[in-house]
């Protein structure tokens, strides 16, 4: 912001915050329905939380994903049944299972992501080059506020 900028008005952040958050769903949804994986939103959140933190337990899962042990574990069982990840011993404490994602689950999520981002770069071409310039333009902005930092609560609306 340079310095003869003013702060917008609490009407103007509301304002775009609602258009930004309606923009948001809509382009999730989107996203989701044009992923015909064959996996449900959480599955696919599950898989790739797994694939993230590398070897985590059920635990850490279900606290990634916001969700419970008792939630995550038959989602997790789910993916299991598909072969896309696999329990296994903690080599530490034997006591401690942990998730690991398989070639196959590897390979869904590789595929999951390629069907995601044709889908958008079509849309992408769909645009002006101005609308371009303008999306492109704000994808720093929209990093920044997808980031998790020490002056909100995490990320978490």
């Amino acid at each position: 912001m340079t310095a003869t900028a003013s702060l917008p008005s609490a009407s103007s952040l509301e304002t775009v915050a609602a258009q930004l958050t309606l923009g948001v769903v809509r382009l999730n949804r989107l996203l989701r329905q044009a992923d015909r994986g064959g996996l449900t939103p959480s599955m696919s959140a599950a898989l790739a939380s797994v694939a993230r933190q590398g070897s985590p337990t059920l635990g850490e899962v279900a606290s990634s994903e916001h969700l419970s042990p008792a939630t995550i574990t038959p989602i997790i069982k789910k993916l299991e049944a598909r072969r896309l990840v696999a329990r296994v011993r903690d080599p530490n404490d034997r006591r401690v299972t942990r998730v690991r994602v398989t070639p196959a689950g590897r390979r869904q999520l590789d595929e999951n992501r390629s069907r995601r981002t044709k889908w958008v770069t079509a849309r992408l071409g769909e645009l002006s080059p101005s609308e371009f310039e303008r999306i492109s333009g704000a994808l720093d902005v929209l990093t920044k506020l997808t980031t998790p930092s020490d002056a909100n609560d995490g990320g978490q609306p």
